[in-house]
């Protein structure tokens, strides 16, 4: 069993790092707000900031918003470099930018501990169940020793390349996933103003080549108006904005994705950034004046 520091314990990072407690491991806890009591209550130890967090752990997970947040948790006051002695390994399992990624990986390998960006896909509902999606960057022999703790938290878990290569893979994950989005919204959109029954249709295109995860949970979600958040609006734009950063720098077009962008800035301007992102189809329904279904 290993001694595994966890700093970010919100939406995502509680039920992940409940995981690796239930495995067995000894789990350093922090974050902003008080350590949640369910895991300290099975054994996690809470501790007064992320410096502690290091010092206690032999690896060392971050999970929080952006890139920004990842940067204070590493080399800010109370941060996790200033815990670390050679030989441990961090491991960031936010969504971030894949070229300030590059940089802070340099940082902690010049303090002699490896590196991997491990971002995640799967939502709060993958991490509840263990089941996400792991895209992993970084040197071979770090992803090897932290992958038994990677299958206690997910189920595909993929070493993609270098340091840096996985936000990248997982930047082209959020451009998928907004464009299925906003391709499930138009077809159910267009199928219920043509007055057909849209949650019919959408039984009817689960069965055929048009099915797709997203078709599956966001089509009933939009059907059934339950825009309670699985993830954020805010934080798919965000996800998005890397990617049209990205693309800038690449000198290259994202015509789809920046469309997608302005549709949940659009639903964001009303009110609706904390909503779930399959609310994007509520600014379709603005353009459309008409509703998939009527709100629940």
């Amino acid at each position: 069993m290993a001694n595994v520091g966890f700093v970010g314990l919100g939406i995502m990072g509680h039920p992940m790092a409940g995981h690796l407690i239930d495995a067995g491991h000894t789990l350093y806890l922090y974050d902003i707000k008080p350590v949640p009591a369910e895991l300290t209550g099975k054994g996690g130890v809470a501790c007064a900031n992320a410096t502690e967090v290091a010092k206690n752990a032999d690896i060392i997970i971050t999970m929080v918003p952006d890139t920004p947040h990842v940067g204070a948790a590493l080399f800010g006051e109370g941060g996790i470099a200033a815990g670390l002695t050679p030989g441990k390994i961090v491991v960031d399992m936010s969504s971030i930018a894949p070229v300030e990624t590059k940089e802070y990986a340099r940082k902690i390998n010049e303090l002699g501990c490896d590196y991997l960006d491990a971002p995640v896909s799967g939502g709060e509902v993958g991490a509840k169940a263990a089941s996400l999606t792991i895209m992993v960057g970084g040197p071979e022999a770090a992803f090897e020793t932290v992958k038994p703790l990677f299958e206690k938290m997910g189920k595909n878990i993929t070493l993609v390349g270098g340091n840096g290569d996985g936000q990248t893979t997982k930047v082209a994950n959020q451009i998928i996933v907004a464009l299925n989005i906003l391709a499930v919204s138009e077809a159910l959109l267009f199928a219920s103003k043509a007055g057909a029954d849209p949650a019919k249709v959408r039984q009817a295109l689960m069965g055929g080549f048009a099915n797709s995860r997203i078709l599956e949970v966001h089509g009933e979600r939009i059907v059934k108006r339950t825009f309670a958040p699985g993830f954020r609006i805010e934080l798919h734009q965000k996800d998005l904005n890397l990617a049209l950063n990205g693309a800038r720098q690449l000198q290259m077009a994202l015509p789809a994705t920046a469309v997608a962008q302005q549709l949940f800035s659009a639903v964001a301007a009303q009110g609706g950034a904390a909503l779930d992102h399959s609310a994007l189809v509520k600014a379709l329904e603005l353009l459309a004046g008409h509703t998939v279904a009527p709100d629940a």
